[in-house]
């Protein structure tokens, strides 16, 4: 089976090696400049270095149907530059992941595929997806939801080590994001992790930059920019999160459950 999961940021990636490594063939799409923070563990890496791996799975920047086969037969996942969409007539998935992360849906049909599959707010079960993938961290994170949609985004992250917003690296005004550490460093409250042009960026917690936008990013004030996780542990950037783990397995348990529902009817069409 063909699944083309729409987004490659660092959820999109987890959702892709879960999937990956069940024998799925993934192809992935991303805008032409990615705004991926948590960047070790994300494919959208190879949009600018052409390839991008992601503990055991690799992938890699393809710019032709005859390249993403090439990726495919090598077990590779294939990137592509494809704000649009627009593959996904060509590629002809027997399965679309949208794991963009907007908070909204910004185009997905549940005709776009035989099994459409919406990950986080934004989507309604039985309307644009055949099923919904809760994302909020909680008693229901990674939960397949068959009717209705996911918990509504509240704009405030995710407790990690006792801190929420303070984790998030934000930018502090309009302009050009240039990091002044890098992903893996420790850092406390107060030390100057990037600047927007000329303007200083601080931490707001201490711990280890888990995520950083590449140098030459535009943003705008307010913007995700990074992410510091509190328990201070480096091995963590470099591997998929928990949260990551969980929404893939959500989203693997939603494409077997509506794959099977799909062949039973098969089954009982051809009696």
């Amino acid at each position: 089976m063909k699944i083309l999961i729409k987004g490659a940021g660092d959820l999109a990636s987890g959702i892709a090696c879960r999937l990956q490594r069940c024998g799925f063939s993934i192809v992935m799409t991303e805008i032409p400049v990615p705004t991926t923070v948590r960047r070790t563990v994300a494919f959208s890496r190879a949009v600018y270095e052409g390839r991008a791996k992601v503990e055991d799975v690799t992938g890699v920047l393809c710019r032709s149907m005859e390249e993403i086969e090439e990726a495919l037969s090598g077990d590779q996942v294939a990137v592509v530059v494809d704000e649009e969409c627009r593959i996904r007539k060509e590629l002809k998935p027997d399965v679309v992941v949208d794991a963009i992360i907007a908070k909204r849906n910004l185009g997905t049909k549940i005709t776009d595929a035989d099994i459409v599959i919406g990950v986080g707010p934004g989507f309604t079960a039985g309307v644009d997806c055949h099923g919904v993938v809760e994302t909020k961290r909680g008693h229901d994170l990674g939960r397949c939801i068959w009717k209705g949609s996911a918990i509504s985004n509240t704009g405030v992250p995710g407790i990690i080590g006792g801190y929420d917003k303070e984790r998030i690296i934000r930018s502090v005004g309009n302009g050009v994001f240039h990091p002044a550490v890098t992903i893996g460093t420790v850092v406390n409250k107060g030390d100057v992790v990037g600047y927007v042009d000329n303007a200083p960026v601080f931490a707001l917690a201490g711990g280890v930059v888990r995520g950083l936008l590449q140098d030459g990013v535009t943003v705008f004030k307010g913007m995700k920019s990074g992410d510091i996780d509190p328990r201070g542990i480096t091995g963590h950037c470099y591997t998929i999160s928990d949260k990551a783990s969980a929404i893939g397995g959500g989203v693997l348990e939603a494409v077997l459950s509506l794959r099977k529902k799909l062949l039973t009817e098969k089954e009982r069409g051809s009696e």
